[in-house]
């Protein structure tokens, strides 16, 4: 009988752990394993109890606690870090302070990171990607002048590792 009581008891006790906690997904954008980092450390500082985002589908599958925080609140801490979600745009701000190799190409609506071609470094800064000329990924080294956009799904025209400094 004791024995049946105490079952009970710990039945429910994980029944009402497991029922509390929820897992859902949202799509996130953003290039690497920085990126990665990045957003499930923001996801489990809003408080999801576990984060797990894949490089390839751009999905976050996040595990919380509902009576903690809800998936917006956990959108809204990744776009505050910088990366665009399904429902949230990153403020520019947040973006521009990205990792070269970690600014993405943005949400439809957002600040597009557009390609480009021509003069855009003044005073050692590119204009159009708001960084030094040096960190920007597209501005051939020492000219002040940008490729254009090379880098697409990881991989840069030019043959080399996507977005690394030349």
């Amino acid at each position: 009988m004791k024995s049946t009581i105490l079952t009970s008891i710990f039945a429910l006790f994980i029944f009402g752990t497991v029922a509390a906690q929820k897992k859902e997904t949202v799509k996130v954008w953003g290039n690497c394993g920085m990126c990665e980092k990045t957003i499930e450390t923001a996801a489990k500082a809003a408080g999801a109890t576990e984060a797990d985002w894949n490089t390839e589908t751009k999905v976050l599958t996040v595990s919380y606690k509902g009576k903690k925080t809800d998936l917006p609140k956990i959108e809204q801490a990744i776009a505050a870090a910088g990366y665009d979600t399904q429902n949230f745009t990153a403020p520019d701000a947040a973006y521009n302070k990205l990792h070269s190799c970690c600014q993405y190409e943005r949400k439809a609506g957002a600040a597009a990171h557009t390609q480009h071609q021509g003069d855009c470094c003044k005073g050692g800064k590119c204009e159009k990607h708001s960084m030094a000329c040096s960190e920007c990924g597209n501005c051939k080294a020492g000219q002040g002048k940008c490729d254009g956009d090379c880098c697409k799904e990881g991989k840069c025209s030019s043959g080399k590792a996507c977005c690394k400094k030349a």
